[in-house]
């Protein structure tokens, strides 16, 4: 599954977009481009959907076949997969504040046990803020194979369809009643990213669709295969329901957004992934060249493209001011030298010793970026 060529574009699709959009850190792409920019937040959502996807198949596939998870080494293999890196970047933050795309550092603490998404002063403590995101997905690896070990003594698809559903119309409710609450009260700090768009908990409908996906998948073979008959179907949808979202989403920390926008948008890239999970499809049907080698580093990618931004910016961008294409190449090539000197040197030492230590194959596409 790994290297379906589909999924390797989705990654890859997710990362760019989210490298884009950050590029407001160094004064954007320019008014021409702010479409392209704009949405990139909803990169992270691709990689909930596909870590929900790929993360939910595994899992799933050890229960069906033992009827158990082995959680030691479901664990070990995620902590090999995100700590190295993870903590190589942490420690260029705290320790070289120049490298840091604000001023302000959240204690490390948080960072290291992954509570930074539900602490943060984001107003004061912005830098390396984007891990977030990979706060969500460690509260997610840590509860899924317990809640799936636990789903799957008595379990039936009414109740696992009712559980979903309770899952998003809950998500729904939730952030609707923050919204108008801190919309009414309106404290001085930034209550839309610190209590609406980074607590896990207002954030699980992408990494729930991916989970249904993988259900799916696992325990309905049959059904799955002949739906992927009609992958190209499900890709056409899967734009139009983004297309939708992403409408909903044209006042971004508005309460249309905040209650049905999130729904709608991890529905659509959910259709995307199945698309992609397959060889049907025309984005599973042929690989795009440079895709499968942006995924397989993405993870990389995402921990130190701001400080990449940040270095060039305050290096060579002044003297390259009269050119915005040599100074967005500027920028390109650093944030990928970056990325790729932390993949080669750390993460992927540590995923090859890992798999000698485990007796299985390294893989150079990872499984989750996010």
């Amino acid at each position: 599954m790994n290297h379906l060529p589909g999924l390797d574009l989705l990654r890859a699709i997710a990362i760019v977009w989210v490298m884009l959009f950050h590029s407001f850190l160094v004064g954007g792409l320019g008014a021409d481009f702010t479409w392209l920019s704009r949405f990139g937040w909803a990169g992270v959502d691709i990689f909930f959907v596909l870590s929900g996807f790929l993360i939910g198949s595994q899992v799933l596939q050890q229960l069906q076949r033992n009827g158990s998870v082995s959680l030691s080494g479901f664990y070990a293999r995620r902590a090999w997969r995100i700590l190295p890196a993870f903590a190589v970047v942490l420690a260029l933050y705290v320790a070289f504040p120049a490298l840091r795309e604000v001023p302000g550092l959240q204690p490390w603490w948080q960072f290291a046990t992954f509570t930074m998404n539900l602490l943060i002063d984001y107003e004061r403590n912005a830098a390396f803020s984007h891990a977030w995101s990979l706060c969500v997905e460690e509260h997610f690896y840590l509860v899924f194979p317990l809640l799936a070990w636990a789903l799957s003594r008595r379990c039936s698809v009414p109740r696992l369809l009712a559980l979903c559903a309770a899952v998003m119309l809950g998500g729904i409710a939730l952030r609707g009643t923050t919204w108008l609450h801190f919309a009414a009260f309106d404290p001085p700090r930034n209550w839309f990213i610190e209590e609406i768009y980074y607590p896990t908990w207002m954030r699980l409908d992408g990494l729930l669709v991916g989970v249904m996906l993988a259900s799916l998948r696992v325990y309905r073979p049959q059904r799955w295969e002949r739906l992927q008959q009609h992958a190209n179907a499900g890709l056409l949808g899967g734009m139009l329901m983004c297309a939708v979202a992403l409408w909903l989403f044209r006042e971004r920390t508005g309460l249309l957004a905040n209650t049905l926008g999130w729904p709608v948008l991890s529905a659509g890239l959910g259709l995307l992934v199945f698309a992609g999970a397959g060889r049907r499809s025309l984005i599973g049907r042929w690989p795009v060249p440079g895709m499968a080698w942006l995924a397989a580093i993405s993870y990389s990618l995402y921990l130190s493209h701001k400080i990449a931004l940040h270095v060039v910016h305050v290096t060579l961008a002044p003297s390259l001011e009269g050119s915005r294409v040599l100074m967005f190449l500027s920028y390109a090539l650093a944030v990928l030298l970056l990325g790729a000197l932390l993949h080669y040197s750390v993460e992927r030492p540590f995923l090859r010793w890992r798999d000698r230590r485990q007796g299985t194959r390294f893989t150079a596409a990872s499984p989750s970026a996010g």
